[in-house]
């Protein structure tokens, strides 16, 4: 029988209510036929799978809509994302705001029609002849490379056809709350060498109030974007002339230090060596660490003296499997450090180790740079020239458990300190692995072991691990609700071995040390977008790049408003002084703009008793206080955050 009569047989509500159905584990549609034993639970919208559900049939209705309207469009593919889904299309121009609103009319209207979505399947020979005949070469191409030979697709009725695995909810009529959101450019699979296509966000959900509050979010979140904020505060800015490279104003610039300092701090006692690597290195290096077969595409790459000028670009590999420019036709032998972990095996190697130098923490706050394609690149969270809170760990096999278990206390410090809450993702081989599948499965279960010694709750990613290794994911949860990926714990067998790493053993024999990548952080660009968007902006007192404002009521208190502002400042403290010729209401409106903690007003009587009257950014006015007093409580503040991260 089809699932749904079962559904029937056990409650009409729960007929009414049901999406989908989990039969031993995998969920299929409700038209599914049940033809044996099973073990079936029914998928309603308080299940976990529901929201995924749902909103992927929402971008079938979606691209549904577009082809109505747009005959001549191409369709890509149409995946649930975190906070909805989008569709990739190709159409001969950009879509528009008018688009997107016609676009959501129409969905709006096939959603009244209650059309039925169905599964049809096809021999793939077929379904290639039959998407091919409707000028659709890239459900083609995705046929040949993921279908079997016999292929699902899903039409809604007879609105629209796409080459789909399913399932799907079963009618249009299911989908009540979704809004079209936005558009951009976009590549067929993500690689700018590829088709250039338009993607088409949209968001959905089970309760039109759950879509108003998301609606809500999105807008607080374009008031927190800090790019935005960015620029309004004096912290970075961005030039064409140096594409995904931000120009760190003083501001800015203050924050990054104040970061880079924290983080030095912080692992104050911990074992760590800072330590600054090479930026240029020759591409046998990376040949060696295995990054120029697994990541070369995203590495600039250098020519050398005698082959042009030294400018970076692209560039493909000759008959001999030395690296060409595809424009010049020279040789590429060098390229910039993308990463540091290739540069931290070099160091270990430089002089000889012995287990009881186990473990060996660098740490590394160079600049990195990665040839991100220009659609990707946007604002700090994926730019070009980046930094990080970079450490590699050298460990020998038995200290594995207990290396990750105490970078697991480190990051919990670290959040803790900003306010951050977050959720752990263990990222499991991916399908372009290095190494055996033995060692990646003893690596697995040593990560896994170590998450739960530490009592942490989390969650499995299939196939996400890096190329050389497993890896714990740190996604932080900021102030709206959204998630942000930041740290990371890579476990490595792979890259010791590449490059021939030896430290003697307590039984006198050589030994490979067990690698750890870990960045707490991630890199300070995303770190530093995610706090401003999680502060809006107003960053704490410790953190503020400036944390008091003196502000002068009339010109002949400027001398006094000076002073004040170099008592602060030989205590260490960061402040400004604001002494134009403007009205005091201005000068405080700006202060809380520029979103400053602390506002010093001085006049008269504040000049002639050695007092400023103290404005807070948040409480307002809190009266006349000595200076003296506001030094000692000032630094009090900051010293309290700052102390805490130093223990």
């Amino acid at each position: 029988m089809p699932a749904v009569d079962l559904a029937a047989e056990i409650s009409p509500r729960l007929a009414r209510q049901a999406l989908a159905a989990m039969v031993d584990g995998r969920m299929v549609d409700l038209t599914f036929a049940l033809d044996s034993d099973a073990e079936v639970r029914f998928v309603t919208p308080d299940a976990p799978e529901a929201l995924d559900l749902y909103r992927h049939s929402t971008a079938h209705l979606l691209a549904a809509a577009v082809t109505a309207l747009f005959p001549e469009a191409q369709c890509g593919i149409g995946p649930a994302i975190d906070e909805g889904f989008f569709y990739d299309f190709v159409v001969d121009r950009p879509f528009v705001p008018e688009d997107l609103e016609a676009i959501e009319r129409k969905m709006a209207e096939l959603a009244r029609l209650d059309l039925r979505y169905e599964r049809r399947m096809m021999p793939k020979a077929q379904a290639k002849e039959f998407f091919g005949d409707r000028g659709e070469p890239l459900k083609v191409e995705l046929i040949e490379e993921k279908g079997g030979p016999v292929v699902s697709c899903y039409t809604i009725e007879d609105a629209f056809i796409d080459f789909c695995t399913g399932p799907h909810v079963p009618s249009t009529g299911r989908l009540k709350a979704f809004k079209v959101l936005s558009s951009s450019n976009a590549y067929w699979k993500g690689d700018a060498r590829n088709q250039p296509m338009q993607r088409i966000y949209g968001t959905a959900f089970f309760k039109d109030a759950a879509l108003r509050t998301h609606l809500q979010r999105i807008e607080q979140a374009k008031e927190r974007d800090h790019r935005k904020l960015g620029r309004e505060l004096g912290l970075f800015t961005f030039h064409p002339w140096a594409p995904g490279a931000p120009f760190w104003q003083a501001k800015g610039a203050t924050l990054y230090r104040l970061l880079a300092d924290y983080m030095r701090d912080t692992l104050s006692g911990e074992g760590y060596l800072e330590v600054r690597t090479p930026l240029l290195y020759n591409k046998a290096l990376w040949e060696t660490s295995g990054h120029w077969d697994h990541y070369r595409d995203n590495m600039f790459l250098v020519q050398d003296d005698a082959g042009g000028d030294g400018s970076a670009g692209g560039g493909g590999t000759g008959s001999d499997g030395q690296a060409v420019d595809d424009r010049a036709g020279v040789r590429l032998d060098y390229a910039l450090k993308a990463m540091n972990c290739p540069a931290h095996m070099l160091m270990f190697a430089s002089e000889g180790r012995s287990y009881r130098d186990l473990p060996l923490r660098f740490h590394d706050q160079g600049v990195l740079h990665r040839n991100e394609a220009s659609g990707v690149v946007g604002g700090l969270t994926r730019v070009r020239q980046l930094s990080q809170d970079d450490a590699h760990c050298f460990i020998t096999e038995d200290q594995i458990g207990e290396e990750v278990e105490r970078l697991l206390r480190l990051v919990d410090r670290v959040y803790s300190d900003f306010g951050l809450d977050y959720a752990l993702e263990l990222s499991t081989r991916p399908d372009d692995y290095l190494g055996s599948a033995a060692t990646w499965d003893h690596a697995e279960a040593q990560l896994k072991a170590a998450i739960e010694a530490a009592g942490a709750q989390h969650t499995i990613s299939e196939g996400d691990g890096s190329f050389y290794g497993p890896k714990i994911d740190m996604h932080v949860t900021d102030a709206l609700g959204r998630r942000w990926q930041c740290a990371t714990i890579q476990l490595d067998y792979q890259m010791p071995q590449r490059f021939g790493l030896k430290y003697t053993g307590a039984d006198n024999t050589e030994h490979t040390p067990v690698l750890i990548h870990r960045a707490i952080f991630g890199s300070f660009e995303r770190f530093i977008a995610l706090l401003i968007e999680h502060y809006g902006g107003a960053f704490p007192l410790w953190l503020a790049p400036v944390q008091a404002r003196v502000l002068s009521i009339a010109d002949r208190h400027a001398e006094y408003a000076s002073s004040v502002r170099d008592r602060l400042g030989a205590a260490g403290l960061r402040v400004e002084a604001d002494v134009r010729q403007e009205k005091i209401g201005l000068k405080i409106r700006e202060a809380q703009l520029q979103k400053i903690p602390y506002m010093l007003v001085v006049g008269d009587r504040e000049a002639a008793d050695g007092t400023v009257a103290v404005r807070k950014r948040k409480g307002g006015d809190q009266g006349a206080q000595p200076v003296e007093a506001v030094i000692a409580a000032l630094d009090e503040e900051t010293r309290r955050k700052r102390d805490a991260a130093a223990k």
